[in-house]
């Protein structure tokens, strides 16, 4: 199993972290019973992190005319709405919840150039409340598609998130086979698309990242 990147220095402070407390447990109680259990917990908390940054092995098949999910998780919105940041104007939000087990990585929806990046300070609300979108810890990407569409990516800490790392430039290429980024621990991902693209998901539904199809641009779009 391949370890994201994002992972590396957490996952080599957490191991010095769990080494010291076993050791220093070893030293001052020195009852095997209870080492073992110390262990065992030690062990079970650092599989659970490395699993979190888990880097599966994907084949994305690229496509100029689709949306394809940014993430693992679960819709929980489908829904006509305004984007005040960038696009300011109504279109169509699509969300994608990740729970802590999910795959925490996020993929490019669309091909094209990044016209616009901001990162935002903000709060740790659950990701699943709609004002996480506006007032927690975030960044929006905007891309520019190659057929001329706008859309907007925005990447969400939730209440356990405290870090989100996001390899968006301004000018850069988007491709729907490369990271944007990824959210440390449960978070989401929200999507605003044309006001005319057809959806193929629904609220509930699971979804993969960089696999399953959230809807197709219109033909014929040119703003």
């Amino acid at each position: 199993m391949k370890i994201h990147k994002a992972g590396y220095g957490l996952l080599i402070k957490l191991f010095i972290l769990l080494a010291i407390v076993n050791s220093l447990v070893f030293a001052s109680i020195g009852n095997l019973t209870v080492c073992r259990i110390v262990i065992g917990i030690s062990t079970v908390v650092y599989l659970l992190v490395v699993n979190f940054f888990r880097f599966p092995n994907r084949q994305i098949r690229v496509d100029d005319d689709a949306i394809l999910c940014p993430a693992d998780g679960k819709i929980v919105v489908v829904e006509e709405t305004y984007e005040p940041e960038y696009l300011k104007r109504q279109c169509i939000q699509v969300s994608v919840f990740m729970s802590i087990l999910n795959v925490h990585i996020n993929w490019y929806a669309a091909n094209g150039i990044v016209e616009y990046f901001r990162y935002h300070k903000g709060r740790y609300m659950a990701a699943y409340l709609p004002k996480s979108s506006t007032e927690n810890e975030r960044t929006t990407v905007a891309i520019k598609t190659r057929g001329g569409q706008e859309i907007v990516m925005r990447q969400i800490a939730g209440a356990m998130a405290k870090r989100i790392v996001s390899y968006a430039t301004v000018g850069g290429e988007a491709r729907q086979n490369r990271h944007l980024g990824f959210i440390k621990f449960g978070s989401r991902v929200d999507l605003y698309l044309p006001l005319d693209t057809r959806i193929n998901v629904k609220v509930g539904q699971k979804v993969t990242g960089s696999q399953t199809i959230i809807g197709t641009f219109a033909k014929g779009e040119s703003k």
